[in-house]
């Protein structure tokens, strides 16, 4: 079995070997069950499962709540179905949390909260970094974030606080997409 970090967990990744477009349904109900718990309404859902679940493709949520448009999205297995049951056990882990009193509704919401603007974002930090706008590998993007953070503290002198400012925020946002 395959054991896969994500988001601070430790999951084993189950083999889904038949049925995928079925337990896709199923992931997909069970999201929207556990986001039910923290008051999340059905209708206020998007978990897109339509087609074949094998293809190479990343797994999103997104739901309203709160006053705020929350969303999460696993890319780190090969076909859909893989990493929506990915997705599905940090939901049910982070709603865990709230429900038990471990984290506030404030910090979920903290956790999950987007921008509309999102893609712009990393599309931004990206070319911050001097990477293509595919480019999905953390272990570079922290490697560049260190090299840059030498270079633009503001104790050096080449520095700026404002430009190291700028460099934290746009390795946030791609440390929040890829983790």
């Amino acid at each position: 079995m395959n054991t896969v970090k994500i988001k601070g967990y430790e999951i084993d990744l189950i083999p889904i070997t038949s049925s995928h477009n079925r337990r896709a349904v199923q992931l997909k109900n069970k999201i929207i069950d556990t986001l039910k718990l923290i008051e999340i309404k059905r209708d206020d859902v998007d978990i897109p499962v339509e087609g074949q679940t094998i293809r190479k493709e990343k797994a999103v949520a997104t739901w309203y709540g709160f006053g705020y448009k929350m969303h999460f999205e696993v890319k780190t297995q090969e076909r859909l179905i893989d990493n929506l049951y990915l997705l599905s056990k940090v939901i049910e882990n982070e709603v865990e949390k709230v429900k038990n009193n471990e984290k506030s509704i404030e910090e979920f919401i903290g956790e999950f909260k987007e921008n509309d603007d999102v893609h712009d974002e990393r599309k931004e930090a990206r070319e911050f970094f001097g990477l293509d706008h595919k480019h999905k590998d953390l272990d570079t993007i922290n490697k560049k974030y260190k090299e840059l953070a030498k270079e633009l503290h503001p104790d050096k002198p080449t520095g700026s606080m404002e430009k190291f400012k700028e460099l934290n925020h746009h390795h946030k946002v791609l440390k929040r997409e890829l983790e």
